[in-house]
């Protein structure tokens, strides 16, 4: 016997009969029985189902007898999309996400407003004025760099080579605009805020490298297969190399504070962390040590400042401006 779920949460009739086409299109011909357990219905639901899309212009066809069971009328063709209310606003939020995270690509961002504008209109009046308040609402904690995007047509080779492991040759701009040939394995691409790398062994260097894909002039894939390291992990090596990009200043700073909490208010790409005797070390580049203090006085933990020896007077003028305003408005 199907089961037989509260109100609440049985699935509308509408999408048990796309459920039903969608079987239909995915298989040659499929049984009564077998589709009344997969929708979780009787048989009869299964007949006045098939009637229905019969009615709405799909031909189903009964076949009976013991090989008989439903199909679809041979040679016709379902339109390129159907979707249920849940399915379009779970693409529509997807979408509205990925716009607020920042464009993919160059040509992806004006793709992605298209899409979501025809989704949009196919919706139920009451769905989409919910799903425009998500659109006026979200908001991001960590905003996207600004910058180019990469272009599409270099994504799609590399994320291709990736998957195919195949080598790749790039025309790539350095950050000073001069330009280089060189030979890649590309291992995986990674996306931080908004940003697009490709990492993998650089065969001019004779090791891995990250490489910014929007700085990749041309791609091309070659013939030449690759294996990459066992349990190489992409996310990782790329957020080890952005937390190691060249600034002005190294820091060392000795937190008190467990691992695991540092680890879950510090990203990655940030810095680097190690557990050590006192708490956790923390090494990370900054531009400017005015900055770094800031952080680390909102991190909320005891610290230690191992080095520069300016970041220790950087602190000292925090906490001296903290207490000048804390004394703003102070009786005597």
């Amino acid at each position: 016997m199907p089961p037989n779920p509260s109100s609440a949460d049985r699935p509308h009739p509408t999408t048990r009969m796309l459920a039903l086409l969608e079987l239909l299109q995915a298989h040659h011909r499929l049984g009564g029985a077998e589709l009344a357990d997969r929708l979780g219905v009787d048989e009869r639901t299964v007949r006045r189902y098939a009637t229905r899309l019969t009615e709405f212009g799909v031909p189903v066809e009964a076949e009976r007898g013991r090989y008989g069971g439903y199909r679809l009328r041979p040679g016709y063709k379902l339109p390129p999309l159907m979707l249920t209310d849940d399915e379009a606003t779970a693409v529509v939020l997807g979408l509205v996400a990925a716009r607020a995270a920042g464009p993919a690509t160059s040509t992806t961002a004006t793709a992605t407003e298209s899409a979501l504008a025809k989704i949009s209109r196919v919706l139920p009046q009451a769905v989409r004025d919910r799903v425009t308040a998500v659109q006026k609402t979200l908001g991001l904690t960590r905003p996207p760099r600004s910058g180019e995007v990469p272009p599409t047509e270099v994504v799609l080779t590399l994320a291709s080579a990736a998957r195919r492991r195949r080598r790749v040759h790039l025309v790539y701009a350095g950050r000073g605009g001069e330009r280089s040939e060189r030979d890649l394995d590309p291992y995986g691409l990674v996306v931080d805020q908004g940003r697009w790398y490709v990492t993998g062994h650089d065969h001019r260097r004779d090791e891995v490298r990250t490489f910014r894909v929007d700085r990749i002039l041309a791609a091309t894939t070659t013939d030449i297969g690759f294996d990459p390291p066992a349990g190489f992990d992409p996310v990782a090596r790329v957020s080890e190399s952005l937390a190691r990009v060249p600034w002005a200043h190294e820091v060392e700073v000795v937190l008190d504070a467990p691992l695991a909490d540092v680890r879950r208010r510090i990203p990655a790409t940030l810095a680097t962390l190690a557990e050590v005797d006192g708490g956790v070390l923390l090494t990370m580049r900054a531009e400017r040590l005015a900055g770094a203090a800031l952080m680390l006085a909102g991190l909320g933990w005891p610290f230690e400042v191992r080095r520069p020896a300016e970041l220790r007077a950087e602190v000292r003028a925090l906490g001296a401006a903290l207490q000048g305003y804390a004394d703003r408005g102070a009786g005597p």
